[in-house]
């Protein structure tokens, strides 16, 4: 455990990503209240909104009927996911002409490692960053930035005083400024956690900050308690390496495919969008998940386990059986579908089968070969050439290539 004297860490979270990338791909957006949709629906919520809008009082998940309501000059965007990643790729190689990017957080938020040489120069590079984005992609794309001596300290000091603004957190300050924010302001700390608090007695930053590392381990049920307090003040926090634990896709669904027949056309494409990722990071799945959800949040899920397998023939028919279950549960009324394939195992860690002579398996390893021979296909032409059994186009599109909040697609997922 080290506690930095210095900043050593530079983020970056850029301001209402999506609108502000509409408006500065399309230059007649500017100064304009804009919202991004999912898809183009009046039932739908945004997932965007510009600092025009968020000054009207427009939020995040406002239905487009009410959103409409409180701002009749909104102009509303459907999303495009493929832009907004061209986009991030160009902003990440502006940054790393000024600074190395440590992590990619998010598809707006970055962290960067300074070296030891950079450190003392540490605000002057922020102001770098933020003046070769402005110049390199444009001055509609701001950015706030933030310095710490750890990742959590500089996340937090990037989104403290937004929009487009720079702000250092001095390991030797603390906890000054640190005091006037809300629990929730803290990474980590989300409704249920700051409700788990103040059972405590713990109702604002200096209650916290008088915590021991073992009392908020204890509160908190798990070492990611003593983990946030190490970040708070000040220490470096260094995390295991995450293994990967599934691979999946969800959609809700439109008003006119919210049956069964619907859901499970919707779960088709879904599934062989995230079998195509999983064999492209190299993996297997010992078994596949399906929830489905009506309007009140209620449902059904069931899985099904079988030996490794990643060949889309055997995938899709384990995906018909579930859905058998479902309709003998009479899940008639669906508002949205998801599917998980996890307990995953790396391809190079399945064993070869004794028995692997049978008619069976050698049909097993033709459809394994035939779905590779269709992933490269589809990510050459860049699009769904070849395909097993009925496909149809889910209306918003981006099935397996949306934006989520912690990945952001490959090339092939488009």
């Amino acid at each position: 455990m080290r506690k930095p004297a210095g900043l050593e860490r530079l983020y970056v979270d850029f301001d209402s990503f999506f609108a502000s990338a509409e408006q500065h791909l399309q230059p007649a957006l500017r100064g304009r209240p804009v919202g991004v949709i999912p898809v183009d629906s009046e039932h739908t919520g945004l997932i965007a909104v510009s600092r025009e809008g968020k000054a009207l009082g427009l939020k995040r998940g406002t239905f487009v009927r009410d959103a409409r309501r409180q701002c009749p000059g909104l102009v509303l965007v459907t999303a495009r996911h493929e832009a907004y990643v061209e986009l991030h790729r160009a902003i990440i190689e502006a940054i790393e002409s000024v600074v190395l990017v440590k992590a990619v957080c998010s598809i707006d938020e970055m962290l960067c490692a300074l070296l030891p040489s950079e450190q003392a120069e540490a605000l002057a590079l922020g102001r770098k960053v933020k003046d070769v984005i402005a110049t390199r992609i444009g001055p509609t794309l701001t950015c706030s930035v933030g310095l710490g001596p750890n990742d959590l300290l500089a996340k937090i000091a990037a989104e403290m005083e937004k929009p487009d603004r720079l702000v250092a957190l001095h390991p030797d300050a603390l906890p000054g400024p640190l005091l006037s924010l809300a629990l929730t302001d803290i990474p980590g700390i989300a409704k249920g956690n700051a409700a788990r608090l103040a059972g405590a007695g713990i109702g604002d930053m200096a209650a916290l900050w008088r915590l021991q590392p073992k009392e908020l381990r204890r509160l908190w049920g798990s070492v990611e308690g003593e983990r946030l307090w190490m970040g708070l003040h000040g220490y470096t926090v260094e995390r295991p390496e995450t293994r990967r634990r599934m691979f999946g896709h969800g959609r809700v669904l439109p008003a006119d495919w919210r049956s069964l027949e619907g859901a499970y056309a919707a779960a088709r494409v879904l599934l062989a969008k995230a079998a195509s990722r999983m064999r492209r990071a190299g993996f297997s799945a010992r078994a596949l998940a399906l929830w489905l959800t009506d309007r009140h949040s209620a449902g059904w899920y069931g899985e099904e386990h079988f030996a490794p397998t990643w060949d889309d023939p055997s995938l899709l028919a384990s995906l018909s059986r579930l859905f058998r279950h479902a309709e003998r549960e009479d899940m008639r009324r669906n508002r949205s579908v998801h599917i998980a394939l996890h307990d995953l195992v790396p391809l190079q860690d399945i064993e070869e089968d004794l028995f692997g002579h049978t008619a069976e398996a050698q049909l097993k390893r033709r459809m394994e070969y035939l779905s590779a021979i269709a992933d490269r296909m589809n990510a050459r032409h860049r699009q769904t050439l070849l395909h097993w059994g009925p496909w149809i186009d889910i209306p918003g599109g981006y099935a397996g290539a949306k934006i989520a909040f912690n990945r952001i697609p490959d090339a092939e997922d488009f």
